[in-house]
């Protein structure tokens, strides 16, 4: 049997303690405001709706491309994270979590002004998240925080497109990875950092990526048009590789060999999409660094993306990571 590619690959982005809680519209209204979204606030607003909470929330070591790096840990991909967390105790929860993964710690970087990143998700009985978000001391890392070094021996680096909001930081991030000879995925986030960007993100695509991922507001926002056949075909030309998920309608990639369509997978219930995109990601990334096809790259994304969505937060039961490591390891080990 064909072994599994020994690749290791680092995330970079900001390191997020996920507090996840299952309340009713009602208390949305009455504590957050808005219902959907994220929003950005102070640690205390976030202290002060979880006192106001039935129960604790649930805590989860989070972050968009920690996410993606965190699953690929447990589908065990040698893997390391580079993001900046305080010095406290968050932080040493958060690095705890990811030691016992046996990720690699030695690249976070440190804060001694800001804590560490929270975010605080309220989810409904309609499965939609209501996030509160404090940045902290994720929004500190800065471009001379970023060494070549931090690269050098990984095959693969995967960056979140939140990373843009800070564009000098994430160019250094994004030549060093490259100097260092690793390929590179974005995924880019939301449409809002998409117009953000501007015209300079088709620059950096070229530049610098060669995977991208974009959800459909993301394609649309890109190319200023609905059709996302469009936007697939313009993405590829930039990048290598080029994804636009479409969420329950499945996916649509392309590459040099042309384009795939993989169906959504299979959800019995739907209780929180938290993590979806960057587990689907997880998924791909895995097929990718173990030498597979774009089609059943994607395929393996929408496997644990439906996994992921049947449960609170970003996070599996362990029975279920072990379902979906054997079903993962099975299209890789072949005859």
């Amino acid at each position: 049997m064909a072994r599994l590619e020994e690749k290791k690959i680092i995330g970079v982005g900001s390191p997020v303690m996920d507090l996840l809680a299952q309340v009713d519209d009602e208390f949305v209204s009455t504590h957050a405001g808005s219902k959907g979204g994220m929003e950005l606030v102070e640690d205390m607003q976030i202290q002060t709706i979880v006192q106001n909470l039935k129960s604790e929330p649930a805590i989860a070591a989070g972050g968009s491309a920690a996410n993606t790096i965190f699953a690929l840990a447990k589908l065990e991909v040698a893997a390391a994270f580079l993001g900046k967390v305080g010095r406290d105790e968050t932080a040493k929860e958060y690095l705890d979590q990811f030691e016992k993964l046996k990720g690699d710690l030695s690249k976070f970087k440190y804060c001694d002004e800001s804590a560490t990143a929270k975010c605080l998700s309220l989810v409904t009985d309609d499965g939609e998240r209501t996030m509160r978000t404090c940045l902290g001391a994720a929004a500190n890392m800065a471009e001379g925080d970023i060494d070549v070094e931090d690269f050098r021996g990984f095959d693969h680096a995967h960056f979140e497109g939140y990373l843009l909001f800070n564009k000098e930081m994430a160019v250094a991030a994004l030549k060093a990875a490259k100097k260092a000879g690793c390929s590179v995925s974005l995924d880019l986030g939301s449409f809002e950092v998409v117009k953000a960007a501007g015209d300079g993100l088709r620059d950096l695509l070229r530049e610098y990526v060669d995977i991208v991922f974009a959800n459909e507001d993301e394609a649309e926002a890109f190319t200023g048009d609905s059709n996302l056949e469009t936007a697939l075909s313009d993405l590829s030309e930039l990048c290598d590789v080029a994804v636009v998920k479409l969420g329950a309608k499945g996916a649509m990639l392309r590459d040099e060999t042309g384009k795939a369509v993989v169906e959504a997978g299979k959800a019995e219930t739907v209780i929180d999409t938290t993590g979806a995109g960057d587990y689907w990601a997880a998924g791909f990334l895995y097929g990718y660094l173990n030498g597979l096809p774009i089609k059943e790259c994607g395929e393996l994304g929408s496997l644990i993306g439906a996994e992921v969505v049947q449960h609170l937060g970003a996070d599996l039961p362990s029975e279920r990571w072990q379902n979906v490591l054997e079903q993962f390891k099975s299209r890789v080990l072949v005859e």
